[in-house]
C-alpha cells in the first residue's frame, strides 16, 4: 500500500471513529451493541486486507475496498438509536442508511479517496441478493471484497454469541427462533440448489445456521475468502453445532458440499 493512500485511509478512521464518538453516554462508554458493531466493522477491514492481499488487488482496487469495509456499516449506530434493532426489515435498510450518511457527510472527498463513487456504491450493495450488472471493475471488486468480508466476520460473530450466550434458554441474539426444529427442507433445497433462499424460509436456529453453511457453497467470491472460512474452522463449528440442534440427515449432506467447495476453492457462483 502506498504511503498516500495508507494516510487517506487512517485519515478516514479518524472520521469514522470521532462519527461513533459521537454515540457514546457520558461516561465515555459506547452501548454494548453499539461498541461489537465496532468491533464487527474493525474485523471486516482486517479481512478486506487479507482478501485484497491475497487476490493481489491493484493499489485502487485495494485503497476503495478497504476504504468500503470500513464504512459498510455507518448506519447502524443511528438505525440502533432510532428504532433500539439492527432488524432491517423493522426499520430501514442499513445499506442505504450507511451510504446516505456517508455521502452526505463528505469524508471520502475530504480526505480524497480516489472513485469515491465505487466505496459508496459498494456500502449501498453490500447487503444485497445480487449485485447489479454492468459494475466497472473497480466497483465490482469494491463491492465482492466488502460482501466476502462482512460475511467472513459474521462467522465469528455467531460464534462468539454461542460460546457466550445461553442459547438454548434465551436466543434474542438469534431473533429468538426455536431451538429444537429440524431444517426447513426449503431451506435445504435451495441452499442445495446453490439458490438465494427467500429468508421468509427461516423457521429455527438450524435453519439460520444452514444459511451460513449455504454461504461457503455459493456466496464466497474470491478464492482467498474460501481459503480463509476454511483455514478458520467455520464449517467445522457448524457442522458440529448443527448436530447438537438436529439429527436430520441433511445437516451432514449440506455441510459435505460445502466441505467440497472449500476444498477445492471452487466459485460456487
Amino acid at each position: 500500500m502506498s504511503h498516500d493512500s495508507a494516510d487517506r485511509l487512517e485519515a478516514l478512521r479518524r472520521l469514522y471513529d470521532g462519527y461513533v464518538d459521537g454515540y457514546r453516554r457520558p461516561d465515555g462508554t459506547l452501548p454494548r451493541l453499539m461498541r461489537l458493531k465496532r468491533m464487527h466493522t474493525g474485523f471486516v477491514v482486517k479481512n478486506a486486507s487479507a482478501i485484497a492481499d491475497g487476490e493481489a488487488f491493484a493499489p485502487l482496487e485495494r485503497e476503495c475496498s478497504l476504504a468500503a469495509a470500513l464504512l459498510h456499516d455507518t448506519g447502524r449506530y443511528e438505525q440502533l438509536k432510532l428504532y433500539n434493532t439492527f432488524r432491517d426489515s423493522e426499520s430501514v435498510d442499513h445499506a442505504v442508511f450507511s451510504h446516505d450518511i456517508v455521502k452526505e457527510r463528505g469524508w471520502l472527498q475530504e480526505v480524497g479517496v480516489p472513485r469515491a463513487d465505487a466505496v459508496l456504491a459498494a456500502v449501498l450493495y453490500h447487503n444485497r441478493r445480487d449485485l447489479p450488472d454492468g459494475l466497472d471493475e473497480t466497483t465490482r471488486a469494491a463491492s465482492q471484497t466488502v460482501r466476502d468480508a462482512d460475511k467472513l466476520d459474521i462467522f465469528r460473530v455467531l460464534q462468539t454469541e454461542i460460546a457466550e450466550t445461553d442459547w438454548r434458554n434465551d436466543s434474542r441474539a438469534f431473533w429468538n427462533l426455536a431451538t429444537d426444529v429440524p431444517p426447513n427442507p426449503e431451506v435445504v433445497a435451495c441452499i442445495e440448489a446453490r439458490r438465494p433462499v427467500d429468508y421468509q424460509s427461516i423457521k429455527s436456529l438450524s435453519d439460520f445456521v444452514m444459511i451460513q453453511v449455504g454461504w461457503m457453497i455459493s456466496g464466497l467470491y474470491y478464492t482467498t475468502s474460501r481459503r480463509l472460512c476454511a483455514e478458520r474452522g467455520h464449517l467445522a463449528f457448524r457442522r458440529d453445532f448443527l448436530h447438537q440442534l438436529s439429527d436430520d440427515p441433511s445437516v451432514d449432506r449440506v455441510c459435505d458440499l460445502a466441505g467440497r467447495v472449500l476444498s477445492e476453492g471452487a466459485a460456487g457462483l
